[in-house]
């Protein structure tokens, strides 16, 4: 058996970026940006009034002045002539300031009769006015890679770009095995169970940007496993679920090698997940899980999503561990890393965990009120309540 860390290296070493495909905006969301975004233009592009108000030159700002008002200027029709002495323009938000004009003075503190306004004793400070290219310069940039969230997408609208290069979504195909696994909604017989380990996978992949391919039941017989295979040809990534341990039934590995599997390794020293295999098939990466649901799960967590990181092009690191606190004690553990199924609740910017205490991996029920997975590592001693631990958040 190999540790975790050298399980998720090797599957590192499996997985590279895939191609870029150039996405409008608008399809955007989410995808996983591969190349700098540039800024076409200026933002604002020229200097803009903050408020609504009178845009005004500086000598006029003085409490009790008079000025005459000799136009207006809004947003997206400004104002052609010159700001001089003695002169307001009326001006709205985001309108351009008039040539010759300093500083906006707030409406609510000029008094205005006709074409006249006076200004208050008591004036804002502020000239409330946005210079030009403020917020973003021509030429500046959007790094990548990077997942795209709506404020990247609002930003790189206003750079006036209208698209996008971006990783294209990793395929994913995901194939249960087992005689004793029938679909939700069918009749199970005496010895069979619902199939469900597919679903929850299938979603933690579509929410990590790839694509989902959900294949049929692959039976516990080589022709049903090599269609199976055959179905999953030309994905990215090909998960199977169940049927890679050593019982007389576990025929994934022995096929998957007949159809020319590159194994990696074989059984990691972890629970759940003790039986995971992986390799490359093909062109696909291959990664065979363990058919418990619990331990499915959690190495989708521990270990595929972190893959698909790396096949949208972001940086190699494994799931994402925070630190947190013991609310309850423990006691050693034995020669594997536990990922054991916890609750977390946040007191005054602690995170406290509370482990379950059924910690099998038939249950569903216990990962499904679970929203951490407490980590402790190999051979790790008894610990007290407050002791300081790790975990990964699963919500």
């Amino acid at each position: 058996m190999i540790s975790v860390g050298e399980a998720l290296g090797l599957l590192f070493e499996l997985c590279r970026p895939l191609q870029t495909e150039t996405l409008p905006l608008r399809r955007a969301a989410g995808r996983v940006l591969r190349a700098p975004v540039e800024a076409k233009r200026d933002q604002p592009p020229f200097a803009a009034s903050a408020m609504d108000g009178y845009a005004i030159i500086e000598t006029d700002h003085r409490p009790g002045a008079v000025l005459d008002v000799i136009g207006q200027a809004a947003a997206g029709a400004g104002f052609q002539g010159r700001l001089r002495p003695g002169e307001a323009v009326r001006i709205f938000t985001g309108a351009p300031v008039p040539e010759g004009a300093e500083r906006v003075v707030l409406q609510e503190d000029v008094t205005r009769a006709a074409d006249r306004i006076t200004l208050a004793h008591a004036l804002e400070a502020s000239a409330n006015i946005r210079a030009a290219g403020q917020d973003f310069r021509r030429g500046d940039t959007i790094p990548a890679p990077r997942a795209l969230s709506p404020s990247d997408l609002a930003l790189i609208a206003a750079m006036n770009q209208p698209s996008v290069s971006v990783t294209r979504k990793p395929v994913v195909a995901i194939m249960a095995t087992g005689d004793e696994l029938v679909m939700p909604g069918e009749s199970p017989g005496p010895d069979q169970i619902i199939a469900s380990n597919s679903f929850a996978l299938a979603a933690m992949a579509e929410a990590a940007g790839a694509e989902v391919r959900m294949l049929p039941i692959a039976r516990d017989n080589e022709p049903a496993l090599r269609f199976a295979f055959d179905l999953a040809r030309g994905a990215d990534l090909v998960v199977t679920i169940g049927g890679a341990s050593v019982g007389d039934h576990d025929l994934v590995g022995p096929v998957a090698q007949k159809l020319g599997l590159e194994r990696s390794f074989y059984k990691i020293a972890m629970r759940p997940g003790k039986p995971l295999m992986a390799g490359r098939l093909g062109e696909s990466v291959f990664l065979g899980l363990p058919g418990n649901p619990v331990s499915s799960i959690v190495c989708g967590h521990i270990f595929m999503l972190p893959m698909l990181r790396v096949m949208l092009g972001l940086p190699v690191a494994p799931a994402p561990a925070l630190q947190g606190r013991l609310a309850v004690p423990v006691g050693e553990n034995g020669p594997r890393a536990h990922y054991m199924r916890a609750a977390s609740e946040r007191r005054e910017g602690t995170v406290w965990l509370t482990p379950s205490t059924r910690q099998d991996s038939a249950l569903l029920s216990v990962l499904a009120s679970s929203d951490a997975l407490l980590i402790r590592p190999p051979h790790d001693p008894a610990r007290a309540q407050g002791d300081p631990v790790d975990f990964v958040p699963l919500r």
